[in-house]
């Protein structure tokens, strides 16, 4: 019961991670020393996992998918997902300089530390590095903010947000500011709107059942150029997060709201307002040193837990 609470504990720091904009529940699961059996509990899910729950051999079942440990993860995740969801939506709507500030830190100390992944820095991871930064800085630049409400769009969108729980720093949260998603999805989790809940949840499960193949793939065969892509993602997708932004041109949703509809970077003193500058990069660089204390935790205790699951490999 202890090793499963401390589970559920390490759980619980990946829902939180993955409802924060700036730092993904793989790092969490890297840095707790779980990456290896999360892996390795998702691609147990396969046409044989079916075939035992068709059978309804539930023992069989639950010992193929390692249930003892993904039971309590993924209790720790949700509960995390539902307790926050409400703290987030009114962060952002009420202090939001301070809470992208803290984002800001996040991203940074997390795409330092996905970079020292990467075992040899040649022309390819370079090259992958710059092809990632310009395509996420593009996509900053070019996503529209008000995206498509249809079902369909939220079954996308989990299927693709999913996929950053598995990759250390990757944040699934700014995968749907992205794709426009994440207020609607943190309102649909405060409502219990179900409908949309389950469509989301639905696209989440078949996103990560099809990606953990295909990153173990990659990761297998083109590891370095992976890892430095997927780092190129995060510096350019820093634009999205910067704290101090114009409105130029806003929209009235369904519900009557006016919101931004596009919005531009600028620097602190010409921010309408006040700018709380000081307080802004007090807390940027709180949320790199946690990204970075964490780090540091991981390498101190989870070094020999990592080396031990590679060498029964």
């Amino acid at each position: 019961m202890k090793e499963k609470f401390l589970i559920y504990l390490k759980g619980i720091g990946m829902g939180a991670a993955d409802v924060v904009p700036g730092v993904s529940g793989g790092t969490i699961a890297f840095i707790t020393g779980i990456y290896e059996n999360l892996l390795d509990a998702i691609r147990s899910v396969d046409l044989q996992a079916l075939q035992l729950l068709l059978k309804f051999d539930l023992k069989g079942l639950w010992t193929k998918v390692n249930g003892p440990f993904l039971l309590p993860l993924m209790a720790g995740i949700f509960t995390a997902i539902f307790t926050l969801a409400k703290l987030m939506r009114f962060l952002l709507s009420d202090y939001p300089i301070m809470i992208w500030s803290f984002f800001f830190g996040l991203i940074i100390a997390s795409a330092l530390l996905v970079s020292k992944q990467v075992k040899q820095w040649g022309v390819q991871s370079i090259i992958a590095l710059l092809i990632g930064t310009v395509i996420s800085y593009y996509i900053t630049i070019a996503a529209p903010a008000e995206a498509p409400e249809g079902l369909g769009y939220i079954f996308l969108a989990g299927a693709i947000a999913i996929c950053a729980m598995i990759l250390p720093g990757i944040s699934g949260s700014f995968i749907l500011l992205l794709l426009g998603q994440y207020n609607r999805v943190l309102t649909a989790v405060s409502n219990l709107d179900i409908t949309k809940i389950a469509t989301f949840g639905a696209g989440c499960v078949v996103g990560i059942l099809a990606f953990s193949r295909v990153l173990h793939f990659l990761l297998k065969r083109y590891h370095d150029a992976t890892v430095a892509l997927l780092t190129g993602f995060m510096l350019g997708s820093l634009n999205k997060v910067w704290p101090w932004k114009e409105t130029v041109s806003t929209y009235t949703d369904r519900h009557g709201v006016v919101k931004p509809l596009i919005e531009e970077n600028i620097l602190p003193q010409y921010y309408e307002g006040e700018n709380h500058l000081v307080l802004a990069i007090c807390l940027a660089f709180a949320g790199f040193f946690m990204v970075y204390g964490i780090e540091k935790i991981a390498e101190k205790f989870n070094t020999p837990k990592r080396e031990a699951v590679h060498t029964e490999g």
